[in-house]
């Protein structure tokens, strides 16, 4: 199932911390508690679990979680043949698939899974989950819970389906590639990880829009997307550059490389504005290189903000009017959020409400809209 889903400047960072998280280690549970804090904020979930079927069994599972009881799973045996996630996902693997669409909110209530869970105090209210096929050989599933009665969104489902691909990568690095690194001797070691350094990033390049800079701390660029020479020629005068480099940039580096915080940790966000437009360049930590840091620099020109249209004045609430006036100034969900005081989730919420409102499928067409309407 293919997924047109266009994510916002927020969500796209937070793809960014998700896939160094995914792909930063070849232990399965490491990897799992580290994506999980950005899963959760992306999807809202409150729990996570991956079960790989055991060498030679692949009716028996291993499971790993995360924000749950860890002997939850330690007589799935016993209630296997009820397990309608299992059953419902076998016939649609690589698909992503909500409990709505599994069983009937009765059935959900009665089912084993449903008791289990109450008896360990962590009755699941809804779920999302999808079976990676793996390989012809074998499989993998990964499961979201949601202890809230508000079930997972068209949206947060198309966002996991983008997701299922990589997840699917990263299942088979680690079961496959973690096994060959335990024989290799450190030389090839080395090497491998170098190779799936070099992975990692060219999935973070094809996956952004944004135009982007691959920097070696302190100041070594490593590539560069199309665009950003023409960018930084445009926002940058020739005597503000070290080389083919702004001086700005190379100095805040510097000094993030000084004080780095830990990958997967709130990223540095550097801006200039001109002339109607700013500049914003998002500092993203990555894989250690050789005992060196590797960041990834995202570039966007953002217009300076549009007033909230006087005509939506009388179609949304207030507090639409107040995160659609952000969203106008090209600020993120997380960022609207700590702003207003209330959840990512909750600006998702609001956002829904004021694309039904104003016939609108995106951010960028809200933005759209809003121009025109200022100009008129």
């Amino acid at each position: 199932m293919a997924s047109s889903l266009s994510l916002d400047a927020a969500e796209q960072d937070l793809t960014f911390m998700l896939m160094e998280a995914l792909m930063g280690s070849f232990d399965l549970s490491v990897v799992l508690k580290r994506a999980y804090g950005v899963i959760s904020r992306m999807l809202a979930a409150d729990h996570a679990a991956i079960c790989i079927p055991k060498p030679g069994s692949p009716t028996e599972y291993e499971w790993l979680v995360a924000e749950m009881p860890a002997e939850f799973f330690a007589h799935y045996g016993e209630v296997a043949s009820e397990d309608f996630v299992r059953h419902t996902m076998a016939k649609q693997p690589n698909v992503v698939l909500r409990d709505t669409e599994m069983v009937s909110s009765e059935q959900l209530k009665r089912s084993a899974f449903c008791q289990r869970s109450h008896e360990l105090g962590m009755p699941p209210e809804h779920m999302m989950a999808v079976m990676l096929q793996v390989d012809q050989d074998w499989h993998s599933g990964f499961m979201l819970y949601r202890g809230r009665p508000t079930p997972f969104s068209d949206r947060e489902r198309a966002v996991l389906q983008r997701l299922a691909s990589l997840l699917a990568s990263t299942v088979r690095n680690c079961r496959m590639m973690g096994e060959v690194q335990r024989q290799m001797g450190e030389t090839q070691r080395q090497l491998m990880e170098a190779h799936q350094r070099r992975w990692v990033l060219e999935q973070l390049l094809s996956r952004s829009s944004s135009k982007t800079l691959v920097m070696v701390e302190p100041a070594t660029e490593m590539m560069r997307t199309d665009g950003v020479t023409e960018l930084l020629e445009r926002w940058f005068a020739p005597s503000e550059f070290e080389g083919l480099l702004p001086k700005p940039l190379v100095e805040r580096l510097r000094q993030l490389a000084g004080s780095v915080a830990p990958v997967g940790s709130q990223q540095e966000v550097w801006e200039r504005e001109n002339e109607g437009r700013s500049l914003r360049v998002t500092f993203i930590p990555l894989l250690a290189a050789n005992g060196r840091r590797l960041w990834t620099l995202m570039l966007q020109e953002i217009p300076d903000a549009v007033p909230v249209p006087k005509v939506w004045q009388g179609r949304l609430t207030r507090r639409e009017l107040q995160v659609v006036e952000r969203l106008l100034k090209g600020w993120g969900n997380l960022t609207i959020a700590e702003d207003l005081g209330c959840t990512e989730s909750t600006v998702k919420k609001h956002l829904q409400r004021i694309f039904d409102k104003l016939g609108a499928d995106t951010r960028a067409m809200v933005q759209s809209m809003a121009t025109r309407l200022d100009k008129t």
